[in-house]
Protein backbone atom coordinates (compact mmCIF):
# COMPACT_ATOMS: atom_id res chain seq x y z
CA UNK A 1 0.00 0.00 0.00
CA UNK A 2 1.28 3.25 -0.84
CA UNK A 3 2.12 5.53 2.04
CA UNK A 4 3.61 9.33 2.68
CA UNK A 5 4.36 10.74 5.97
CA UNK A 6 3.92 13.98 6.97
CA UNK A 7 5.65 16.88 8.81
CA UNK A 8 4.29 15.80 12.17
CA UNK A 9 5.47 12.17 11.22
CA UNK A 10 2.64 10.92 10.91
CA UNK A 11 1.63 8.23 8.21
CA UNK A 12 -1.03 8.60 6.02
CA UNK A 13 -3.02 6.32 4.09
CA UNK A 14 -4.49 8.15 0.59
CA UNK A 15 -7.30 5.63 0.64
CA UNK A 16 -8.06 5.58 4.08
CA UNK A 17 -8.29 9.47 4.41
CA UNK A 18 -10.67 9.07 1.25
CA UNK A 19 -12.96 6.87 3.10
CA UNK A 20 -13.12 8.74 6.18
CA UNK A 21 -13.44 11.90 3.96
CA UNK A 22 -16.62 10.78 2.32
CA UNK A 23 -17.72 9.20 5.66
CA UNK A 24 -17.17 12.22 7.64
CA UNK A 25 -19.33 14.50 4.34
CA UNK A 26 -23.12 15.75 5.88
CA UNK A 27 -23.81 15.13 2.29
CA UNK A 28 -23.52 11.26 2.46
CA UNK A 29 -24.29 11.07 5.85
CA UNK A 30 -28.12 12.27 5.13
CA UNK A 31 -28.17 9.71 2.66
CA UNK A 32 -27.75 6.85 4.60
CA UNK A 33 -31.10 5.02 5.76
CA UNK A 34 -31.49 5.55 9.51
CA UNK A 35 -30.34 1.74 11.14
CA UNK A 36 -28.22 1.06 8.18
CA UNK A 37 -24.71 1.54 6.80
CA UNK A 38 -25.99 2.69 3.39
CA UNK A 39 -28.93 4.27 1.58
CA UNK A 40 -31.86 1.52 1.33
CA UNK A 41 -33.94 2.06 -1.56
CA UNK A 42 -37.58 3.48 0.16
CA UNK A 43 -39.52 1.14 -2.81
CA UNK A 44 -38.28 -1.92 -0.74
CA UNK A 45 -39.15 -0.66 2.85
CA UNK A 46 -42.45 -1.13 4.41
CA UNK A 47 -43.19 1.86 7.20
CA UNK A 48 -44.88 0.98 10.39
CA UNK A 49 -47.79 2.20 9.39
CA UNK A 50 -49.76 1.48 6.55
CA UNK A 51 -53.57 2.67 5.61
CA UNK A 52 -55.14 0.14 3.55
CA UNK A 53 -58.84 -0.57 2.41
CA UNK A 54 -58.90 -3.16 5.02
CA UNK A 55 -57.52 -0.87 7.42
CA UNK A 56 -54.46 0.10 9.01
CA UNK A 57 -51.39 -2.12 9.00
CA UNK A 58 -48.83 -1.88 11.86
CA UNK A 59 -45.33 -3.06 11.60
CA UNK A 60 -42.43 -3.19 14.00
CA UNK A 61 -39.06 -2.95 11.71
CA UNK A 62 -41.44 -4.61 9.05
CA UNK A 63 -42.98 -7.16 11.10
CA UNK A 64 -46.49 -7.25 11.00
CA UNK A 65 -48.25 -6.73 14.56
CA UNK A 66 -50.71 -9.62 15.87
CA UNK A 67 -53.60 -7.52 14.89
CA UNK A 68 -51.81 -6.85 11.29
CA UNK A 69 -51.29 -10.86 10.49
CA UNK A 70 -54.92 -11.77 11.55
CA UNK A 71 -56.10 -9.08 9.62
CA UNK A 72 -54.13 -10.12 6.08
CA UNK A 73 -54.81 -13.74 7.05
CA UNK A 74 -58.58 -13.19 7.30
CA UNK A 75 -58.29 -10.87 3.74
CA UNK A 76 -56.11 -13.57 2.02
CA UNK A 77 -59.36 -16.44 2.91
CA UNK A 78 -61.97 -14.18 1.67
CA UNK A 79 -59.69 -13.47 -1.82
CA UNK A 80 -59.12 -17.14 -2.05
CA UNK A 81 -62.54 -18.23 -1.03
CA UNK A 82 -63.92 -15.35 -3.92
CA UNK A 83 -61.68 -16.81 -6.54
CA UNK A 84 -62.68 -20.38 -5.50
CA UNK A 85 -66.46 -18.99 -6.69
CA UNK A 86 -65.36 -17.56 -9.99
CA UNK A 87 -63.25 -20.13 -11.11
CA UNK A 88 -65.37 -23.47 -9.73
CA UNK A 89 -68.25 -21.85 -11.27
CA UNK A 90 -67.95 -24.38 -14.56
CA UNK A 91 -67.76 -27.33 -12.06
CA UNK A 92 -70.58 -26.61 -9.64
CA UNK A 93 -72.87 -25.95 -12.78
CA UNK A 94 -72.16 -29.41 -14.25
CA UNK A 95 -72.91 -30.36 -10.34
CA UNK A 96 -76.20 -28.59 -10.21
CA UNK A 97 -77.31 -30.23 -13.17
CA UNK A 98 -76.54 -33.84 -12.13
CA UNK A 99 -78.23 -32.95 -8.60
CA UNK A 100 -81.33 -31.91 -10.61
CA UNK A 101 -81.35 -35.14 -13.17
CA UNK A 102 -81.09 -37.56 -10.25
CA UNK A 103 -84.35 -35.49 -8.63
CA UNK A 104 -85.66 -36.08 -11.49
CA UNK A 105 -84.81 -40.14 -11.48
CA UNK A 106 -81.88 -39.53 -14.27
CA UNK A 107 -80.01 -41.38 -11.98
CA UNK A 108 -78.33 -43.47 -14.58
CA UNK A 109 -76.67 -42.90 -18.22
CA UNK A 110 -79.15 -44.83 -19.59
CA UNK A 111 -82.14 -42.59 -17.59
CA UNK A 112 -82.12 -39.64 -20.10
CA UNK A 113 -84.22 -36.01 -19.35
CA UNK A 114 -86.04 -35.17 -23.31
CA UNK A 115 -88.41 -31.54 -23.07
CA UNK A 116 -90.51 -33.35 -25.33
CA UNK A 117 -92.94 -30.92 -25.28
CA UNK A 118 -90.02 -28.21 -25.59
CA UNK A 119 -88.19 -26.27 -22.40
CA UNK A 120 -90.70 -24.31 -20.71
CA UNK A 121 -90.11 -21.98 -17.80
CA UNK A 122 -90.81 -24.46 -15.08
CA UNK A 123 -87.63 -25.87 -14.66
CA UNK A 124 -84.20 -23.63 -13.27
CA UNK A 125 -82.18 -24.05 -16.31
CA UNK A 126 -79.53 -21.65 -17.09
CA UNK A 127 -80.42 -19.64 -20.23
CA UNK A 128 -81.96 -22.84 -22.00
CA UNK A 129 -84.26 -22.35 -25.12
CA UNK A 130 -87.80 -22.69 -26.28
CA UNK A 131 -86.99 -23.63 -29.86
CA UNK A 132 -85.16 -26.92 -29.78
CA UNK A 133 -85.72 -30.61 -27.88
CA UNK A 134 -83.23 -31.13 -25.31
CA UNK A 135 -82.34 -34.51 -25.30
CA UNK A 136 -79.68 -35.06 -21.98
CA UNK A 137 -78.13 -37.52 -20.12
CA UNK A 138 -75.08 -38.10 -17.45
CA UNK A 139 -72.31 -40.57 -18.15
CA UNK A 140 -70.55 -42.16 -15.23
CA UNK A 141 -67.38 -43.19 -16.65
CA UNK A 142 -65.75 -44.55 -13.43
CA UNK A 143 -68.70 -46.62 -12.49
CA UNK A 144 -68.77 -47.85 -16.63
CA UNK A 145 -65.90 -47.62 -18.22
CA UNK A 146 -65.61 -46.66 -22.07
CA UNK A 147 -68.96 -45.43 -23.15
CA UNK A 148 -70.69 -45.70 -26.33
CA UNK A 149 -73.48 -42.87 -27.22
CA UNK A 150 -75.43 -43.81 -30.37
CA UNK A 151 -77.37 -40.92 -32.10
CA UNK A 152 -79.71 -40.82 -34.79
CA UNK A 153 -79.74 -39.69 -38.07
CA UNK A 154 -80.73 -35.66 -38.13
CA UNK A 155 -79.78 -34.52 -34.56
CA UNK A 156 -78.92 -31.31 -34.21
CA UNK A 157 -76.09 -30.01 -32.82
CA UNK A 158 -74.99 -31.95 -29.77
CA UNK A 159 -72.11 -31.79 -27.79
CA UNK A 160 -69.76 -33.63 -24.79
CA UNK A 161 -68.69 -32.02 -21.85
CA UNK A 162 -66.58 -33.04 -19.07
CA UNK A 163 -67.33 -32.43 -15.43
CA UNK A 164 -65.61 -28.94 -15.79
CA UNK A 165 -67.75 -27.82 -18.94
CA UNK A 166 -64.64 -28.33 -21.16
CA UNK A 167 -65.61 -29.59 -24.53
CA UNK A 168 -64.69 -33.02 -25.56
CA UNK A 169 -66.54 -33.87 -28.94
CA UNK A 170 -69.39 -32.28 -30.88
CA UNK A 171 -72.37 -34.67 -32.40
CA UNK A 172 -75.31 -34.31 -34.76
CA UNK A 173 -74.74 -31.71 -37.71
CA UNK A 174 -71.28 -30.08 -36.36
CA UNK A 175 -70.09 -33.50 -35.38
CA UNK A 176 -68.00 -35.74 -37.27
CA UNK A 177 -71.39 -37.89 -37.83
CA UNK A 178 -72.10 -34.41 -39.56
CA UNK A 179 -75.71 -35.31 -38.84
CA UNK A 180 -75.66 -38.82 -40.24
CA UNK A 181 -75.62 -40.56 -37.13
CA UNK A 182 -72.99 -42.91 -35.76
CA UNK A 183 -71.60 -44.48 -32.64
CA UNK A 184 -69.63 -42.10 -30.01
CA UNK A 185 -67.13 -43.60 -28.06
CA UNK A 186 -65.99 -41.68 -24.47
CA UNK A 187 -63.10 -43.27 -23.06
CA UNK A 188 -62.48 -42.29 -19.29
CA UNK A 189 -59.22 -40.19 -17.49
CA UNK A 190 -57.38 -43.51 -16.36
CA UNK A 191 -57.84 -45.57 -20.61
CA UNK A 192 -54.32 -46.88 -21.22
CA UNK A 193 -54.97 -48.28 -24.03
CA UNK A 194 -53.98 -47.95 -27.61
CA UNK A 195 -56.51 -45.18 -28.58
CA UNK A 196 -54.93 -41.69 -28.19
CA UNK A 197 -57.75 -39.65 -29.87
CA UNK A 198 -57.02 -35.22 -30.35
CA UNK A 199 -59.75 -33.03 -28.44
CA UNK A 200 -62.64 -33.31 -30.55
CA UNK A 201 -62.26 -37.08 -31.04
CA UNK A 202 -61.33 -39.17 -34.12
CA UNK A 203 -62.51 -42.45 -36.13
CA UNK A 204 -61.22 -45.78 -35.26
CA UNK A 205 -62.24 -49.35 -35.38
CA UNK A 206 -62.66 -51.15 -31.78
CA UNK A 207 -63.95 -54.70 -31.64
CA UNK A 208 -64.86 -54.88 -35.17
CA UNK A 209 -66.82 -51.47 -35.12
CA UNK A 210 -66.01 -48.17 -36.09
CA UNK A 211 -66.29 -45.46 -33.72
CA UNK A 212 -65.93 -41.58 -33.07
CA UNK A 213 -63.38 -42.03 -30.24
CA UNK A 214 -62.71 -39.25 -27.80
CA UNK A 215 -61.02 -39.08 -24.93
CA UNK A 216 -62.66 -36.97 -21.29
CA UNK A 217 -60.68 -35.82 -18.64
CA UNK A 218 -63.08 -36.36 -15.92
CA UNK A 219 -65.80 -39.52 -14.74
CA UNK A 220 -68.65 -37.45 -15.25
CA UNK A 221 -69.22 -36.47 -18.46
CA UNK A 222 -73.06 -34.18 -19.74
CA UNK A 223 -74.10 -35.77 -22.90
CA UNK A 224 -76.08 -32.51 -24.51
CA UNK A 225 -77.98 -33.47 -27.69
CA UNK A 226 -80.62 -31.07 -29.69
CA UNK A 227 -83.42 -32.28 -31.69
CA UNK A 228 -84.96 -29.26 -34.26
CA UNK A 229 -89.07 -28.19 -34.47
CA UNK A 230 -90.30 -29.96 -37.61
CA UNK A 231 -93.80 -27.95 -38.98
CA UNK A 232 -93.20 -26.16 -35.27
CA UNK A 233 -93.79 -29.41 -33.74
CA UNK A 234 -91.65 -31.39 -31.01
CA UNK A 235 -92.86 -34.31 -32.23
CA UNK A 236 -90.29 -35.35 -34.93
CA UNK A 237 -87.36 -34.78 -32.98
CA UNK A 238 -88.46 -36.45 -29.96
CA UNK A 239 -89.80 -39.76 -31.91
CA UNK A 240 -86.39 -39.44 -33.19
CA UNK A 241 -84.19 -39.87 -29.75
CA UNK A 242 -86.54 -42.03 -28.19
CA UNK A 243 -86.30 -44.31 -30.98
CA UNK A 244 -82.82 -43.93 -31.88
CA UNK A 245 -80.63 -43.03 -29.18
CA UNK A 246 -78.77 -45.46 -27.09
CA UNK A 247 -76.06 -45.11 -24.13
CA UNK A 248 -74.28 -48.14 -22.66
CA UNK A 249 -70.92 -49.46 -21.38
CA UNK A 250 -68.97 -50.84 -24.28
CA UNK A 251 -68.35 -53.55 -22.04
CA UNK A 252 -72.00 -54.42 -22.22
CA UNK A 253 -71.99 -53.55 -25.82
CA UNK A 254 -74.03 -56.83 -26.66
CA UNK A 255 -76.66 -56.95 -23.89
CA UNK A 256 -77.08 -52.73 -23.62
CA UNK A 257 -79.59 -51.64 -21.21
CA UNK A 258 -83.14 -50.64 -22.17
CA UNK A 259 -83.40 -46.48 -22.55
CA UNK A 260 -85.43 -44.46 -20.03
CA UNK A 261 -86.76 -41.07 -21.40
CA UNK A 262 -87.95 -38.88 -18.40
CA UNK A 263 -90.19 -35.84 -19.62
CA UNK A 264 -88.40 -32.50 -17.61
CA UNK A 265 -91.05 -30.13 -19.95
CA UNK A 266 -93.07 -28.75 -17.71
CA UNK A 267 -91.99 -29.64 -14.41
CA UNK A 268 -90.58 -27.72 -11.76
CA UNK A 269 -86.87 -28.83 -10.95
CA UNK A 270 -83.71 -27.14 -10.46
CA UNK A 271 -80.28 -27.41 -12.50
CA UNK A 272 -78.47 -24.22 -11.24
CA UNK A 273 -75.15 -24.07 -8.65
CA UNK A 274 -75.79 -22.45 -5.23
CA UNK A 275 -74.76 -19.09 -4.29
CA UNK A 276 -74.94 -19.49 -1.31
CA UNK A 277 -72.36 -21.71 1.46
CA UNK A 278 -73.46 -24.19 -0.17
CA UNK A 279 -71.15 -23.76 -3.51
CA UNK A 280 -68.71 -24.68 -1.41
CA UNK A 281 -70.35 -28.13 -0.30
CA UNK A 282 -70.80 -28.88 -4.35
CA UNK A 283 -67.54 -28.02 -5.41
CA UNK A 284 -66.13 -30.34 -2.68
CA UNK A 285 -68.42 -33.21 -4.20
CA UNK A 286 -66.85 -32.69 -7.88
CA UNK A 287 -63.27 -32.45 -6.29
CA UNK A 288 -63.72 -35.60 -4.35
CA UNK A 289 -65.44 -37.68 -6.83
CA UNK A 290 -62.74 -36.41 -10.06
CA UNK A 291 -59.26 -37.17 -10.97
CA UNK A 292 -56.75 -35.04 -9.31
CA UNK A 293 -55.06 -34.96 -13.09
CA UNK A 294 -58.40 -33.30 -14.35
CA UNK A 295 -57.32 -29.75 -13.36
CA UNK A 296 -54.07 -28.02 -13.57
CA UNK A 297 -52.58 -27.58 -10.48
CA UNK A 298 -52.91 -23.79 -10.19
CA UNK A 299 -56.82 -24.20 -9.50
CA UNK A 300 -56.60 -27.28 -6.96
CA UNK A 301 -54.27 -24.83 -5.18
CA UNK A 302 -56.82 -22.27 -5.51
CA UNK A 303 -59.46 -24.93 -4.08
CA UNK A 304 -57.01 -26.53 -1.77
CA UNK A 305 -56.08 -23.08 -0.20
CA UNK A 306 -59.57 -22.96 1.63
CA UNK A 307 -59.53 -26.45 2.20
CA UNK A 308 -61.27 -28.28 -0.47
CA UNK A 309 -58.86 -31.00 -1.76
CA UNK A 310 -59.54 -34.41 -2.79
CA UNK A 311 -58.83 -37.24 -0.30
CA UNK A 312 -59.84 -34.95 2.93
CA UNK A 313 -62.86 -33.59 4.66
CA UNK A 314 -64.08 -30.04 3.52
CA UNK A 315 -64.95 -29.15 7.34
CA UNK A 316 -64.11 -25.16 7.80
CA UNK A 317 -64.08 -23.59 11.62
CA UNK A 318 -66.54 -20.90 12.26
CA UNK A 319 -63.80 -18.73 11.59
CA UNK A 320 -63.34 -19.86 8.16
CA UNK A 321 -67.24 -21.00 7.33
CA UNK A 322 -67.51 -16.81 8.23
CA UNK A 323 -65.44 -16.08 6.05
CA UNK A 324 -66.22 -18.11 3.24
CA UNK A 325 -70.25 -16.94 3.71
CA UNK A 326 -68.75 -13.50 2.82
CA UNK A 327 -66.57 -14.65 -0.17
CA UNK A 328 -69.45 -16.28 -2.09
CA UNK A 329 -71.28 -13.17 -1.56
CA UNK A 330 -68.83 -11.18 -3.51
CA UNK A 331 -67.95 -13.79 -5.63
CA UNK A 332 -71.42 -13.95 -6.79
CA UNK A 333 -71.69 -10.26 -6.70
CA UNK A 334 -68.67 -10.13 -8.93
CA UNK A 335 -70.23 -12.64 -11.21
CA UNK A 336 -73.18 -10.53 -12.03
CA UNK A 337 -71.71 -7.22 -12.48
CA UNK A 338 -69.58 -9.30 -15.40
CA UNK A 339 -72.76 -10.91 -16.54
CA UNK A 340 -75.07 -7.79 -16.19
CA UNK A 341 -72.41 -4.72 -17.03
CA UNK A 342 -69.73 -6.54 -18.79
CA UNK A 343 -66.50 -4.48 -19.54
CA UNK A 344 -64.48 -6.78 -21.17
CA UNK A 345 -63.15 -5.96 -24.54
CA UNK A 346 -64.72 -7.55 -27.39
CA UNK A 347 -67.81 -8.35 -26.06
CA UNK A 348 -70.26 -6.06 -28.31
CA UNK A 349 -70.85 -7.09 -31.09
CA UNK A 350 -71.38 -3.32 -32.70
CA UNK A 351 -70.25 0.11 -31.71
CA UNK A 352 -72.83 1.95 -29.57
CA UNK A 353 -75.01 -1.10 -28.72
CA UNK A 354 -75.73 -3.50 -26.19
CA UNK A 355 -75.42 -6.45 -27.93
CA UNK A 356 -72.51 -8.60 -26.80
CA UNK A 357 -71.17 -12.17 -27.14
CA UNK A 358 -71.27 -14.76 -24.93
CA UNK A 359 -67.89 -16.00 -25.85
CA UNK A 360 -65.91 -12.96 -25.55
CA UNK A 361 -62.47 -13.25 -27.51
CA UNK A 362 -64.19 -15.81 -30.14
CA UNK A 363 -62.51 -19.05 -28.25
CA UNK A 364 -64.54 -22.02 -26.57
CA UNK A 365 -61.55 -22.15 -24.61
CA UNK A 366 -61.53 -18.67 -23.59
CA UNK A 367 -57.79 -18.10 -24.62
CA UNK A 368 -56.92 -14.23 -24.83
CA UNK A 369 -54.99 -13.03 -27.90
CA UNK A 370 -54.37 -17.15 -29.07
CA UNK A 371 -52.92 -17.93 -25.74
CA UNK A 372 -50.24 -15.10 -25.24
CA UNK A 373 -52.74 -13.54 -22.65
CA UNK A 374 -53.34 -16.83 -21.03
CA UNK A 375 -57.22 -17.71 -20.20
CA UNK A 376 -59.31 -14.81 -19.72
CA UNK A 377 -60.99 -15.72 -16.65
CA UNK A 378 -63.25 -12.86 -16.74
CA UNK A 379 -64.76 -14.19 -20.15
CA UNK A 380 -64.75 -17.40 -18.66
CA UNK A 381 -67.18 -16.49 -15.78
CA UNK A 382 -69.52 -13.83 -18.15
CA UNK A 383 -70.36 -17.57 -20.20
CA UNK A 384 -70.49 -20.29 -17.37
CA UNK A 385 -72.50 -17.70 -15.02
CA UNK A 386 -75.80 -17.47 -17.09
CA UNK A 387 -75.10 -20.72 -19.62
CA UNK A 388 -74.31 -24.65 -20.50
CA UNK A 389 -72.90 -26.45 -23.16
CA UNK A 390 -69.68 -25.83 -24.27
CA UNK A 391 -68.33 -26.14 -27.85
CA UNK A 392 -66.48 -24.91 -30.48
CA UNK A 393 -69.88 -25.08 -32.90
CA UNK A 394 -71.00 -21.96 -30.38
CA UNK A 395 -68.08 -19.87 -31.62
CA UNK A 396 -66.28 -21.03 -34.93
CA UNK A 397 -67.36 -19.22 -37.78
CA UNK A 398 -70.02 -22.48 -39.13
CA UNK A 399 -71.87 -20.92 -42.50
CA UNK A 400 -74.70 -22.84 -42.15
CA UNK A 401 -73.93 -25.21 -39.25
CA UNK A 402 -73.81 -24.39 -35.62
CA UNK A 403 -75.36 -21.63 -33.40
CA UNK A 404 -74.99 -18.23 -32.49
CA UNK A 405 -76.21 -16.19 -29.80
CA UNK A 406 -76.32 -12.35 -29.00
CA UNK A 407 -77.30 -11.19 -25.59
CA UNK A 408 -77.68 -7.90 -23.78
CA UNK A 409 -79.27 -6.80 -20.63
CA UNK A 410 -80.21 -3.29 -21.50
CA UNK A 411 -81.56 -0.81 -23.55
CA UNK A 412 -80.76 1.60 -26.02
CA UNK A 413 -80.14 4.52 -23.27
CA UNK A 414 -77.76 1.36 -21.50
CA UNK A 415 -80.44 1.34 -18.64
CA UNK A 416 -81.72 -1.79 -17.01
CA UNK A 417 -84.78 -3.81 -18.80
CA UNK A 418 -87.64 -3.26 -16.08
CA UNK A 419 -90.30 -5.58 -16.50
CA UNK A 420 -93.51 -2.74 -16.22
CA UNK A 421 -92.24 -1.08 -18.84
CA UNK A 422 -93.06 -1.26 -22.45
CA UNK A 423 -90.21 -2.02 -25.35
CA UNK A 424 -89.40 -2.84 -28.84
CA UNK A 425 -86.54 -4.40 -30.14
CA UNK A 426 -86.51 -4.38 -34.45
CA UNK A 427 -85.10 -7.46 -36.30
CA UNK A 428 -84.35 -5.90 -39.87
CA UNK A 429 -85.41 -8.39 -42.69
CA UNK A 430 -84.11 -11.16 -44.20
CA UNK A 431 -82.54 -12.48 -40.46
CA UNK A 432 -79.54 -14.27 -41.30
CA UNK A 433 -80.54 -17.81 -39.98
CA UNK A 434 -81.02 -21.07 -42.30
CA UNK A 435 -82.65 -23.16 -39.92
CA UNK A 436 -84.16 -20.39 -37.58
CA UNK A 437 -83.90 -17.60 -35.43
CA UNK A 438 -85.51 -16.86 -31.81
CA UNK A 439 -85.17 -14.39 -28.85
CA UNK A 440 -86.00 -15.67 -25.54
CA UNK A 441 -86.63 -13.59 -22.03
CA UNK A 442 -84.78 -14.47 -19.27
CA UNK A 443 -85.20 -13.85 -15.67
CA UNK A 444 -81.30 -12.03 -13.87
CA UNK A 445 -81.82 -13.99 -10.60
CA UNK A 446 -82.12 -17.28 -12.14
CA UNK A 447 -80.86 -16.46 -15.16
CA UNK A 448 -83.33 -19.23 -16.42
CA UNK A 449 -86.45 -18.64 -18.72
CA UNK A 450 -89.06 -15.85 -17.05
CA UNK A 451 -91.76 -17.32 -15.82
CA UNK A 452 -94.78 -15.48 -16.99
CA UNK A 453 -98.62 -16.39 -18.09
CA UNK A 454 -96.69 -17.78 -21.47
CA UNK A 455 -95.17 -20.65 -20.97
CA UNK A 456 -93.01 -19.94 -23.49
CA UNK A 457 -91.49 -16.27 -22.67
CA UNK A 458 -89.96 -15.90 -26.42
CA UNK A 459 -90.97 -16.24 -30.12
CA UNK A 460 -89.31 -18.23 -33.08
CA UNK A 461 -89.89 -17.11 -36.89
CA UNK A 462 -90.76 -21.35 -37.61
CA UNK A 463 -93.10 -21.60 -34.55
CA UNK A 464 -95.05 -18.28 -34.12
CA UNK A 465 -97.31 -16.55 -36.78
CA UNK A 466 -95.25 -13.04 -36.74
CA UNK A 467 -96.36 -10.23 -37.89
CA UNK A 468 -93.65 -8.52 -40.69
CA UNK A 469 -93.43 -4.75 -41.48
CA UNK A 470 -93.85 -4.05 -45.25
CA UNK A 471 -90.09 -3.90 -45.56
CA UNK A 472 -89.99 -7.40 -44.16
CA UNK A 473 -88.77 -6.60 -40.96
CA UNK A 474 -89.96 -7.83 -37.86
CA UNK A 475 -90.92 -5.49 -34.23
CA UNK A 476 -90.91 -7.56 -31.39
CA UNK A 477 -92.72 -5.81 -28.30
CA UNK A 478 -92.15 -6.73 -24.08
CA UNK A 479 -94.14 -5.52 -21.94
CA UNK A 480 -96.91 -6.81 -19.04
CA UNK A 481 -99.63 -6.52 -21.17
CA UNK A 482 -99.54 -7.07 -25.24
CA UNK A 483 -100.09 -3.68 -26.19
CA UNK A 484 -103.36 -3.22 -28.69
CA UNK A 485 -102.90 -4.66 -32.01
CA UNK A 486 -99.14 -6.24 -30.98
CA UNK A 487 -100.49 -9.56 -29.84
CA UNK A 488 -98.85 -12.00 -32.55
CA UNK A 489 -95.45 -10.29 -31.69
CA UNK A 490 -95.40 -9.54 -27.87
CA UNK A 491 -93.87 -11.68 -25.13
CA UNK A 492 -94.72 -10.89 -21.87
CA UNK A 493 -92.71 -9.47 -18.78
CA UNK A 494 -93.02 -9.05 -14.96
CA UNK A 495 -94.02 -5.78 -13.29
CA UNK A 496 -91.20 -5.16 -10.72
CA UNK A 497 -88.81 -7.28 -12.19
CA UNK A 498 -85.80 -7.08 -14.39
CA UNK A 499 -85.28 -9.27 -17.25
CA UNK A 500 -83.24 -9.93 -20.47
CA UNK A 501 -83.02 -11.66 -23.98
CA UNK A 502 -80.70 -13.69 -25.88
CA UNK A 503 -81.31 -13.86 -29.56
CA UNK A 504 -80.47 -16.91 -31.31
CA UNK A 505 -79.46 -18.15 -34.77
CA UNK A 506 -79.23 -21.47 -35.43
CA UNK A 507 -77.70 -21.97 -38.91
CA UNK A 508 -76.22 -18.69 -39.18
CA UNK A 509 -75.38 -17.06 -42.37
CA UNK A 510 -72.83 -14.39 -43.90
CA UNK A 511 -74.20 -11.39 -43.17
CA UNK A 512 -74.15 -12.89 -39.35
CA UNK A 513 -70.45 -12.92 -39.37
CA UNK A 514 -69.38 -9.79 -41.73
CA UNK A 515 -72.18 -7.59 -39.39
CA UNK A 516 -74.08 -6.67 -42.79
CA UNK A 517 -76.69 -7.38 -40.75
CA UNK A 518 -77.54 -6.34 -37.03
CA UNK A 519 -80.38 -6.43 -34.84
CA UNK A 520 -81.78 -3.07 -33.65
CA UNK A 521 -81.30 -1.98 -29.75
CA UNK A 522 -84.19 -2.16 -27.06
CA UNK A 523 -86.09 1.23 -27.23
CA UNK A 524 -88.99 2.17 -25.20
CA UNK A 525 -92.10 2.53 -26.68
CA UNK A 526 -94.82 4.94 -26.60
Amino acid sequence: MNKQRNRTGWVIYPMACAVFSVCMNPAYAEQVTPGYNHKIPAKIMTPDKVETPIGTLNFFDGMPDHATVEKVYDNLDLMRGTEAFLSGIPATSIEGMRLGFIDMGADAPNKAIIMDKLLDSSPLFLTGNTDTVYCLAFLDLKKDGATVVEIPPKSGPGTVDDAYFRFVTDMGIPGPDAGKGGKYLILPPDYDGDLDPPIGGMKAEVDGETYFVSKSRSYINLLFLRGFLVDGKPDVATAMFENGLKIYSLKNAANPPKMEFISGSGKSFNTIHANTYDFYEELHTVIEREPVSMLEPQLLGIFSSIGIEKGKPFNPDARMKKILTHAVAIGNATARAITFRPRLEGFSYYPDSGWGTGFVGGSYQWLKDGGKGGRNLDARTLFFYQATANTPAMVEEMVGKGSQYAVTTVDKNGDYLHGDKTYRLKLPANVPAANFWSVVVYDPQTRSELQTSQPFPSKNNKRDALKENADGSVDLYFSPKAPQGKEANWIQTVSGKGWYPILRLYGPLEPWFKKTWRPGDLELAN
